[in-house]
């Protein structure tokens, strides 16, 4: 659930339930696969962030852990590069999922208003990105975000 209250209304169950869940839980898993991917020499490892890392956003904690997954990914691609494993992420725009869903209309439309094409994306728009990263993509391409929003930045 997305809360646009006051910075200091958050309750603090959220604060450590988005923590855990878009933080920590890719560092310890970055970690973890990060052992194999030393040995073997070769791995591809994307994280999915969000334009919400690039700004101020109504929900403080969800922009705060997208920013830092970020900032995660650029640490482990200096840090997975030289043993031949890529680390980039994807920053997805609104996407039509169930979160996409929950906004309140007066924040659907604030964002749709930033959108080149004037819809949110298709999730399968998201996993191409994620799929050419994770395959396709240049071995050169290291520590980078893409950007899959259509031009929408949160207001």
């Amino acid at each position: 659930m997305l809360y646009c209250d006051p910075v200091d209304a958050v309750p603090e169950v959220h604060k450590r339930e988005i923590l855990a869940v878009n933080l920590e839980a890719p560092a310890a898993l970055i970690e973890a696969a990060a052992v194999g991917m030393r040995m073997r020499r070769s791995g591809r490892i994307v994280n999915v962030s969000s334009v919400a890392a690039f700004t101020g956003h109504p929900d403080l904690w969800y922009g705060i852990t997208k920013a830092g997954l970020l900032n995660l990914t650029k640490t482990w691609a200096r840090t997975l590069g030289p043993h031949g494993v890529v680390v980039n992420a994807v920053a997805p725009g609104p996407t039509r999922t169930h979160m996409y869903d929950q906004l309140p209309e007066w924040r659907r439309n604030d964002v749709m208003r930033s959108v080149y094409s004037g819809r949110p994306a298709e999730p399968e728009e998201v996993a191409a990105g994620i799929l050419w990263l994770g395959s396709a993509s240049p071995e050169y391409v290291n520590g980078v975000t893409l950007d899959v929003n259509n031009g929408s930045y949160p207001r």
